[in-house]
């Protein structure tokens, strides 16, 4: 039976009540691809643009999507996070987007990683878009999470 679709074939909620509340944790990276001259500018420009401090603008904009996932996607549990992390990180042409979310709950935090960084590398491209349209939000996936049922880590590592 699919979780989220009732005995009638209704989409539903799944229900949490009778999982135990543990530390659940969930990181996922996204990566944007500039054309050279796009990240040529942005570092003389100390990662600024007209618009303002790029990095800075999609680690909040990375925080508050993670906070309201449950806004933007259907099902998802309300959470109140206890821990939401945006790390954002330059080399060569490629923007890496990392964002790692915490809470003790019945359900875990993968969708709020994925939505957080997700949306940081949105705001990267709108950051940046009067410099060009050619930026490639290239990948987003989940790296690891912990505490529930099963353990999860990109490529078998250790979560």
């Amino acid at each position: 039976m699919l979780s989220h679709v009732d005995k009638q074939g209704r989409p539903t909620m799944v229900d949490v009540s009778g999982k135990a509340v543990t530390l659940r944790t969930a990181t996922a990276v996204s990566r944007v691809r500039l054309p050279p001259a796009v990240a040529d500018t942005l570092r003389a420009q100390g990662f600024n643009t007209a618009k303002g401090p790029v990095f800075h603008t999609a680690s909040v904009a990375g925080t508050m999507a993670a906070k309201r996932t449950h806004e933007l996607i259907p099902f998802c549990h309300p959470l109140g996070l206890e821990k939401c992390q945006v790390e954002i990180d330059a080399a060569g042409n490629e923007v890496e987007i990392r964002c790692t979310v915490s809470v003790h709950h019945r359900t875990g935090v993968e969708m709020e990683a994925l939505t957080g960084a997700a949306v940081a590398a949105l705001t990267v491209y709108d950051m940046c878009k009067a410099l060009s349209h050619d930026i490639v939000i290239a990948e987003t996936r989940l790296l690891r999470k912990t505490g529930g049922k099963s353990d999860y880590a990109a490529g078998g590592g250790a979560p």
